[in-house]
């Protein structure tokens, strides 16, 4: 007979307002494998784990259960507090009465308080069920791999070699900096933007822990977390010499390495899919990067029809974006601070020139954002129009912006002699073929996809593939920076251990079941299965394994299981349902 303990937490209110926690302990104490019922305000305080550290060794507990909230959230915080007071951390579980019960019911108290008793007394089953697991312990390639030489894979990369661990940054085009490289100030600072990309591009090139190879894409990923092996093509490219294992070709190089940091940044979106503000079609209509370009030049200003210095310039924010029908649903967050910069610095080399900004609202979030954008308007005389462009057309070699003002109500129309769109930052073009290559997810926009928007935001869902700046979502230079230091500090954390350890909690084979069909390696999306060619039967790599159940959905003989999912657990648990 087991000895279990269950512990049920309060979560201030978000469990205690709608389910009666004590009496789920004093319903579950009876039961005859569950030797300690108890509940507290906060499970996963410090005084939390503690009460769990200590009843384990008083009441000589080998199983625990913590109802709560998700696994997700504190699952290996109460493993940890387990396995420090001596107990196998793969026997204790969460059941989660939070999200699944309490705020799902929260008007229905009494059947809430069921609920959550029949919750837990199905994890008890499983509990009773679980075996005394160890982790795997796999060796580590101390390299990491940067694709992507914008800021965000300077970043990343420096921080990482920075601690005198070998890098190869991957970087399609012919030269580092990405956008950054095209754009002619930053706001906030104008001149910041040059003079600190060179610095950064110098220091990468000069780094003896940097490899780079420009012109060079990766073309295929094998191995796991610790113990990748990238084929990169860089025949287009250029190298800076480094230590590398190379492939018989020249061009294909491969390349063992621990981590891989994704920032491979955004395209601007297509002025072609924008006509009805003339993208693609009117010469004079442009898109912020085009203008960045223009800013840049020594020569002034010149608009791209016959090289004049426009006087009228309107800046046309929105366009394309939070616009679900004809663009992109999305905002891309650094839109409303680049057009107020662009048409600041377009006032101060044309003095006489006059600068619209059609908006929908301003979304100005951050440490002087606000400030700087009030600054446009009133010390720089920028007009902000409250309202959307309707249309935009040329006449009589202007380009009439047809829109209005909400505001007041009235009907706009302006002459302009340059139309600057503010268009949304997507994905790169490479994005959904490397996140393939990375067994990597994307979301529906085709941005990489974080593990845990909160708890998890620089890593993927693929272990030892991590994400920084634009390749993740829009975002603006600030924001990619710290996001890729924080990318190079999980790398950093992986690296300073001598040894992978990988969760036990894995598929495996029941070999006397298995016929070698080879169901399980087709369904497995992790190529983690293949068929043993001298035995005829299914093998695991551990290493490989994200425990996502598609094996042991696919085996027709139930010959493929998961350590602590077994389909005596999972009957066990449904046979002490109410139904």
């Amino acid at each position: 007979m087991s000895r279990i303990g269950v512990f049920v937490c309060h979560c201030g209110i978000n469990i205690a307002s709608t389910v009666d926690v004590e009496r789920v302990a004093e319903e579950i104490g009876q039961h005859p494998d569950v030797a300690y019922a108890t509940t507290y305000k906060y499970m996963c305080s410090n005084p939390g784990q503690q009460l769990v550290r200590n009843t384990i060794v008083e009441h000589d507990l080998d199983g625990v259960i913590v109802a709560a909230c998700s696994p997700l959230m504190h699952d290996k915080t109460f493993r940890r507090a387990a396995s420090a007071a001596g107990l196998n951390p793969y026997r204790c579980e969460m059941a989660n009465i939070r999200e699944q019960c309490s705020w799902v019911h929260e008007h229905e108290p009494g059947r809430a308080t069921e609920k959550a008793i029949e919750i837990v007394r199905t994890v008890v089953e499983k509990v009773r069920r679980d075996e005394e697991l160890g982790p795997f312990h796999l060796p580590l390639t101390k390299r990491a791999l940067v694709i992507g030489g914008g800021i965000a894979g300077i970043q990343a990369a420096l921080d990482i070699a920075s601690a005198r661990f070998p890098v190869v940054l991957v970087e399609r085009e012919a030269h580092l900096g990405g956008k950054m490289a095209h754009l002619s100030g930053t706001y906030l600072n104008f001149t910041a933007a040059p003079d600190l990309l060179e610095r950064k591009i110098d220091q990468v090139l000069n780094h003896p822990h940097i490899e780079v190879l420009t012109g060079a894409q990766v073309v295929r990923v094998e191995g796991y977390v610790g113990n990748f092996e990238v084929l990169v093509n860089s025949e287009l490219g250029t190298l800076k010499q480094a230590e590398s294992t190379n492939s018989e070709s020249t061009d294909l190089r491969t390349y063992e390495v621990g981590a891989i940091v994704v920032a491979t940044g955004w395209d601007a979106y297509p002025l072609e899919r924008l006509p009805e503000y003339g993208g693609a079609e009117i010469p004079d209509v442009v898109d912020g990067l085009a203008f960045e370009e223009m800013l840049r030049d020594e020569g002034g200003i010149r608009r791209p029809s016959d090289g004049r210095t426009p006087r009228e310039v309107v800046f046309v924010q929105c366009a394309g974006s939070r616009d679900p029908e004809r663009g992109v649903p999305y905002c891309s967050k650094v839109c409303c601070m680049y057009v107020a910069k662009q048409a600041m610095m377009f006032r101060e080399r044309v003095p006489e020139g006059q600068a619209y900004v059609f908006y929908i609202d301003i979304r100005s979030a951050g440490k002087g954002y606000d400030e700087y954008v009030q600054r446009a308007m009133e010390q720089f005389d920028i007009l902000y129009l409250r309202g959307k462009v309707s249309k935009i057309f040329a006449r009589d070699g202007k380009t009439i912006v047809w829109g209005a003002d909400t505001l007041s109500g009235q009907p706009v129309e302006v002459a302009a002699d340059l139309v600057v769109l503010a268009t949304p930052m997507i994905p790169s073009r490479q994005a959904l073929e490397l996140a393939q290559t990375l067994r990597a997810g994307v979301n529906q926009d085709g941005f990489f996809s974080e593990a845990h928007p909160k708890l998890r935001p620089v890593e993927s869902l693929t272990a030892g593939v991590f994400l920084a700046g634009a390749a993740q979502g829009p975002k603006d230079i600030p924001e990619t920076v710290s996001q890729a230091s924080g990318a190079a500090a999980k790398v950093l954390k992986m690296f300073s251990q001598d040894e992978m350890t990988q969760e036990p909690m894995v598929a495996y084979v029941v070999e006397q079941l298995c016929s070698g069909c080879g169901v399980c390696v087709e369904a497995c999306p992790y190529e983690a299965r293949q068929v043993d060619p001298i035995w005829g039967v299914a093998m695991v790599n551990a290493a490989l394994c994200q425990n996502c159940g598609a094996c042991v959905v696919a085996c027709p003989n139930k010959a493929s299981r998961i350590h602590n999912w077994t389909p005596e657990q999972i009957l066990a648990m449904a046979d002490v349902v109410s139904w």
